[in-house]
Parts: structure tokens; C-alpha cells; sequence
């Protein structure tokens, strides 16, 4: 009774005994180990100190008998600038050498008042070699032997190598004697884990070998009955090499009309006519025989009631738990409506592309058209303007007043009217020509722009803005067309400038910006006129204005125009702006137009943009 109590006793308390012993086994020796490598890393850390202080010193050392031998060799004439630089020059160096190395050594008391020593000695020798650059011949001789034997430097230097070399000596026996525990340790806790691991596994082997045994003979109750799961709505079928139904859920047998009291095994082709098909059957011996999966095959077949129905078979083999060979589980899913709402939607994309086609059959109507009436009305424009100037020259002194006003407006008229067509045959240009993708510089683009206008500024004395102010940040190069690109930044930049006539200096900034998504982001900011942001709305549409013609000269295609270009390279364009606060206008480039571009035909320049 007593030899069973303590059994028991050791039963329960034997998990929690193994895991206290495996925790301090395990622990222990690796919060040691760890602890020995952090002092032999610090051991290497000084041992990597002294030798940085050693070449402190040297170095220092390298460059006071450089300085020392620069002044003897100006003193006795030789005729190199370079050697009085360095001297002239040596107390930025050699301050600096000295102050490193006495914050290396800090930590050495006796190291600090070697070195105060040795920097009274180096700032006395220094101002020797001073002194040597303007001293005479008499004094010279006397300067230099002052050096060699007042003023010594090589003892101080060689007390503070030796001390140092003294604490490498004493650093690296240290570090070698804690690798050296560490490795005992670290061998020592490997060989005490081995056993404790052997023994957990002696002890543990029984009781997990109990426990497979008993598990064992639950799943072989239970798996078959798991198999096949009857709640699952999909319906599934479970077949052995001949195709027979081994089970199914009940799923399966409502979408094929099964009875409950159904016999088995059954065939296929009892269930329906559909599974005839001599494809499918030869797919599921494929499964079966060769190990291939099926995926989403697609079959029509009658189901209950004789409804046809599409339906998406998956089927791969498995083993089963209670028989030794193995079976095929399928799943049958019903796509009917998935297939029908699919048809639907073809055949609406068919009718859109119908629709997009005849749209674009009259867009392509209407630039033409634009085209053809832009050029009609070149020729009676061309007899309006020519005959008002050969009636103003045959007039000549006999027009009054009014006969002078009437031929300026017709001039005038005559004169917008030409602009209007030539803006009219860009923008019908700018929506028929194909793009030209290519690298192109934006920064030289608005360059080439800002110059041209300001050479117009410059060119009439009494117009306003007297002066532009140009701030252009740095922009990339990026794939588009170089002259529909051209032509947003003319009429962009231009139109800053024109609003900002009333200003007598125009301010106007170029902006750029990588967005996270990779699209190019720019904009033009004036300190213009502005507009309200309630016609915003009109502000990109063909000959529409925001101001009176009388004060700001244009077409009012030109932003329409800028519109088109955009949305030809996938970008888009917008505006902000209060009235007599300037506006800004922004438009986007998306990262996706660069894959249109062959890289290998760009420089490496072109690439890092």
C-alpha cells in the first residue's frame, strides 16, 4: 500500500520535478556562459583600447618630428611652402592628437600626469619649431641643440608605451583565461544536458508510449465517422479505386435526389447518367492511380429532379484510417448562378465595348471636325485682316475718329480669332497624334519655358510683373511625350506669369513631390490673381474663363488643353486658389506610365532619376 502511495505521490510530482531540473540545467549554464562571453568581449574591448592609445601615440610622436624637421629645413633655407604650412599648422594637429589620447586614458591616473608632462614638453618644442622659421643663423644652431637635449621627448613617450603595453599584456591573459572557463562551462553543461535528456526521455518514453496506444484506438473509432463532415454544405463523396461511393454528406445526396437508406458501395453512374462521360472517369483514375489532383474541372450534368446544372469537381487521393488502400474524396460545387451571372456579364462588356466604340467613333467625328473648321476658317480670316489693313492704309488721314476704332477692333478681332484657331488645332492635335514615350527631363523643360518667359518680360519695359521670381525645386525625369509635356508647362508657367501681371515681382515656385504610390507629383504656384473656387469646376473645359478678356489676355483653351495632355498619360490636374491670393495649380503623373519605356536605351543618369 505504501510502495502504491508513493507511486501515486511520484506520479504527480515527477512532470514538475523534470521541468525545475531541466530549467536549472538548461539556465544556469547559459546565464554563465553568457556572462563569461560578456567579460572575455570586455577583455577584448580594452585589449582593442590600448592598441588604439599605442597608435595614438606613434602617430603623435610620427608628427612632432615631421613639424621638428619642417622648421630645421626652413631654417636652413630650403625654399618649400609646403614644409612652413606644416609647421605653422601643428598646433591644430598635434592639440588635438594629444587630447585624444589623454581621453583614451582617462581611467589611468599615472597615464594623465605622463601626459601632462609630455604635453609641456610637446607645446615647448612646438614653439622651438616657431621659433625656427624666422631665427638667424647664429640662432639656430642654438634653437636646435635646445631640442635634442632640454627639452627630450623619447623617454615620456616610451613610459607611456611601455605602461601601455603592460596593460595589453595583463588584457589579453585575462581575456584568454575567461575563453578558457567559458569553454569548460560550455562543455561541461553540454555533457550534463546530454544526461538529463536522457534521462527525461527514459522516463517520459513509457508514459508517451501508454498514451499513443490509447489514442490509437480512439482515432481509428472515431476518424471514419469525421471523414466526411454532414454539416459541411458543400457536397462531398468519398470513392475507393472502382469508383464506387463509399459515403458522401448529406449535401451530396440532396443535390443528386440519394434515400436515405441507400446501399453501398454504388456506382456513379447509378447516381446519374452524367457520370458516363468518359473524360471525367478517366480524371478520377487518374487520381486515384497516378496520384494527380483535379481542380475546378467543369462538367454539366442533370441533378435532381432533372435540373441541369454546372458544377466544378476537385478531387486528390487520401488514406483512410480503417483500410489499408486508399480512396478518392471529391467535392462537387454547384457555379450554376456564378456561370449565368458570368455570361450576363460578357455579354454587358460586349455591349459597353459597342458603346465605347461608337463614342469613340464620334469623338474621333468632332476632332476632325474641329480640324476641318480650324482650317475653313483660316482663308476669310485671312480677307477680314488683309482688307481692314488695305482699307485703314487707302483711308489713310481721311479716317475720322470712329473709322480708326472700328478697323482697330476688327483687327483685334481678327487677331483673336487667329489665336482661337491656332489653340483649336493644338488641342484637336494634342487628342489625335499618338504619344511618343521617351525620358523626359522636366527640369530642363521648365527651363527652357522659365527662359522664354523671361525673355518676354524683359523684352516690353512697361508691362507688369517688372521682375519674376522664379523658385524651381529639383524635378526628375520621368517616361512621357516631350512635346505634349512641353506644352503644360508653357501653358502652365505662362498663365502664372499673365495673372501675375499686377504684381510688380511675380512669385512663382515649381514643386515636386514622390507620393507613396510612386505617382509624380507637381505643381505651379504664383502670387497672382487667383480665382474663387466656386467656378473651379469651368476652369479646364475648352474656351472657358475665369476673368474678363479686357484684363487678362488668352483663349481660355490653353488649360483644357493641359487637361488633355494629362489624361493621355493616365494623370490628372487641379487647381486651388483664392481670389487676389495667388493659385496653385497640381497634377499628377502616375508611377505606371515609366513601364512604357525600354531602360536599356537610357544613361545612368536617366536610371538613378
Amino acid at each position: 500500500m505504501r510502495k502504491r502511495l508513493a507511486r501515486v505521490e511520484w506520479e504527480r510530482w515527477r512532470l514538475p520535478f523534470i521541468g525545475v531540473a531541466v530549467l536549472l540545467i538548461v539556465v544556469a549554464p547559459s546565464m554563465l556562459r553568457q556572462q563569461l562571453q560578456d567579460q572575455t568581449l570586455a577583455a577584448a574591448d580594452l585589449v582593442s583600447h590600448t592598441r588604439q592609445v599605442q597608435a595614438e601615440l606613434s602617430a603623435m610622436n610620427v608628427e612632432i618630428r615631421e613639424v621638428e624637421q619642417s622648421a630645421i629645413l626652413v631654417s636652413l633655407g630650403v625654399p618649400v611652402e609646403r614644409l612652413r604650412a606644416r609647421v605653422e599648422k601643428a598646433d591644430g594637429v598635434i592639440g588635438p592628437m594629444l587630447q585624444s589620447v589623454m581621453r583614451l586614458t582617462r581611467d589611468s591616473p599615472d597615464q594623465q600626469i605622463r601626459l601632462g608632462q609630455l604635453k609641456e614638453v610637446l607645446e615647448r618644442r612646438v614653439a622651438i619649431a616657431h621659433q625656427l622659421l624666422e631665427a638667424a643663423p647664429a640662432e639656430r644652431d642654438a634653437l636646435v641643440k635646445e631640442l635634442g637635449t632640454k627639452y627630450a621627448i623619447l623617454p615620456l613617450m616610451r613610459e607611456l608605451q611601455g605602461a601601455e603595453q603592460r596593460f595589453a599584456a595583463d588584457r589579453i591573459a585575462e581575456s584568454a583565461r575567461t575563453r578558457r572557463l567559458a569553454s569548460w562551462v560550455g562543455w561541461g553543461g553540454l555533457l550534463v544536458q546530454l544526461l538529463l535528456l536522457t534521462a527525461v526521455t527514459a522516463v517520459l518514453g513509457r508514459q508517451i508510449a501508454h498514451r499513443l496506444r490509447a489514442e490509437t484506438r480512439a482515432t481509428r473509432i472515431s476518424e471514419r465517422s469525421a471523414a466526411v463532415l454532414q454539416s459541411v454544405r458543400e457536397p462531398i463523396v468519398l470513392l475507393d479505386g472502382d469508383q464506387q461511393v463509399l459515403m458522401h454528406n448529406a449535401a451530396f445526396a440532396e443535390l443528386y435526389g440519394l434515400e436515405e437508406d441507400t446501399r453501398y458501395p454504388l456506382g456513379l453512374s447509378e447516381i446519374s447518367e452524367g457520370w458516363d462521360d468518359e473524360v471525367v472517369r478517366q480524371r478520377l483514375t487518374d487520381v486515384f492511380s497516378r496520384g494527380r489532383e483535379l481542380w475546378d474541372y467543369e462538367v454539366q450534368q442533370e441533378t435532381a429532379g432533372g435540373v441541369p446544372r454546372v458544377l466544378l469537381l476537385n478531387a486528390r487521393r487520401m488514406s483512410l484510417p480503417d483500410r489499408d488502400d486508399e480512396a478518392v474524396l471529391m467535392t462537387v460545387s454547384d457555379v450554376t448562378t456564378q456561370k449565368t451571372s458570368q455570361q450576363r456579364i460578357i455579354d454587358l462588356n460586349r455591349q459597353l465595348e459597342g458603346k465605347i466604340e461608337q463614342v469613340s467613333d464620334v469623338n474621333r467625328e468632332l476632332e476632325a471636325f474641329s480640324y476641318s473648321v480650324s482650317h475653313d476658317l483660316r482663308a476669310p480670316l485671312r480677307h477680314v485682316s488683309g482688307f481692314s489693313d488695305k482699307l485703314a492704309r487707302h483711308l489713310g488721314d481721311a479716317a475720322d475718329e470712329r473709322s480708326r476704332h472700328y478697323l482697330t477692333v476688327i483687327g483685334d478681332s481678327a487677331r483673336r480669332m487667329s489665336s482661337l484657331i491656332d489653340d483649336l488645332l493644338v488641342y484637336s492635335r494634342l487628342g489625335r497624334s499618338a504619344l511618343r514615350l521617351q525620358a523626359v527631363d522636366m527640369q530642363s523643360l521648365v527651363a527652357e519655358t522659365r527662359s522664354m518667359l523671361d525673355a518676354n518680360v524683359s523684352a516690353d519695359k512697361h508691362a507688369l510683373p517688372l521682375r519674376v521670381d522664379w523658385d524651381i525645386q529639383p524635378l526628375p525625369i520621368l517616361v512621357g511625350d516631350e512635346n505634349m509635356l512641353r506644352q503644360v508647362w508653357q501653358n502652365l508657367l505662362g498663365n502664372a506669369v499673365k495673372y501675375s501681371g499686377k504684381r510688380e515681382v511675380a512669385q512663382i515656385q515649381v514643386g515636386y513631390a514622390l507620393e507613396g504610390d510612386g505617382e509624380h507629383h507637381f505643381w505651379v504656384k504664383d502670387n497672382g490673381a487667383g480665382f474663387d473656387m466656386a467656378y473651379a469646376s469651368k476652369l479646364f473645359g475648352v474656351f472657358q474663363r475665369l476673368h474678363k478678356a479686357s484684363d487678362y489676355a488668352g483663349t481660355g483653351i490653353g488649360l483644357a488643353s493641359v487637361r488633355r495632355v494629362l489624361s493621355r498619360h493616365g494623370g490628372r490636374v487641379w487647381a486651388e486658389a483664392e481670389p487676389e491670393q495667388g493659385a496653385t495649380f497640381h497634377f499628377v503623373i502616375p508611377a505606371s506610365q515609366d513601364s512604357g519605356l525600354d531602360r536599356r536605351h537610357l544613361s545612368p543618369s536617366e536610371f538613378n532619376a
